[in-house]
């Protein structure tokens, strides 16, 4: 029987996690081509492609424009395995997963609007960009967003809040790949816009709005991924509160 798309994605993730356990790729090492990794899996390129995204924003790989994916250089961070044991095993909840991050991210965007450096605000500014220049594909909409949350935490200055919002995002992004493609235009303009504002906060040391923003963010995340994962036939016809309509891409975060 043929493997389903989540399971040879799935494939594509424990194989490059064996390749890393067994020191076969450590820090600062390029994966190999997909082309040599499809045929070695017996996988198409696309699912390659699809595992080594979510490798992406679980942190485990970063990709170089016109260079390839590589481990990334730094200290490691924590695993989700843990939590990942915990929701097979207890089922967590969306709302849970969502509680879990405003506990810890709303609390990192203040640390950040107080301690980023330059060189976080432009890692965020990065991001932000990303995310409007990938409105029209939600997968890769994902992954920015998460990268996002990941470089306020990193601009936070503790460590600690830092690693434990990687592992929760490794969780998100787990809950949420499988449903990223049914979110709307305005929905995700409406996320880029809020990123935007964040960063601003953050930029301007503003801590009261970094944590307000935040909040807001994840409130109304949370209210879209409840959207998205209604049966198709119910969405249109139960639009989040206070969206605003559909209007032209915005710009990449603005420098004022």
């Amino acid at each position: 029987m043929a493997k389903s798309g989540k399971d040879s994605t799935e494939q594509v993730i424990t194989f490059v996690r064996e390749m890393i356990a067994k020191g076969e790729l450590r820090q600062g090492d390029r994966l190999p081509a997909e082309r040599d990794l499809s045929t070695k899996l017996g996988v198409s390129r696309p699912t390659i492609r699809a595992g080594l995204r979510a490798l992406s924003a679980m942190g485990v790989v970063k990709s170089r424009h016109g260079s390839g994916t590589y481990i990334p250089e730094g200290p490691p961070t924590l695993g989700s395995e843990p939590l990942r044991f915990l929701a097979a095993l207890h089922g967590l909840s969306r709302d849970e997963v969502y509680e879990a991050r405003r506990v810890l991210e709303v609390s990192a965007a203040g640390l950040a609007a107080k301690r980023a450096s330059a060189e976080h605000t432009a890692v965020i500014a990065e991001e932000v960009a990303s995310l409007f220049a990938s409105i029209d594909d939600p997968q890769e909409f994902l992954v920015h967003d998460i990268r996002f949350h990941r470089a306020v935490a990193s601009a936070s200055g503790n460590q600690i809040v830092a690693s434990l919002v990687e592992m929760v995002s490794a969780l998100y992004y787990e809950h949420r790949r499988d449903t990223a493609a049914r979110a709307t235009d305005r929905n995700l303009r409406d996320a880029a816009d809020l990123h935007r504002a964040i960063y601003q906060a953050i930029r301007k040391h503003d801590i009261d709005l970094a944590q307000t923003l935040m909040n807001r963010h994840l409130l109304h995340s949370a209210a879209y991924q409840a959207q998205e994962d209604q049966p198709l036939g119910l969405q249109a016809a139960r639009p989040v509160k206070g969206s605003r309509s559909p209007r032209k891409r915005a710009a990449a975060p603005d420098a004022s």
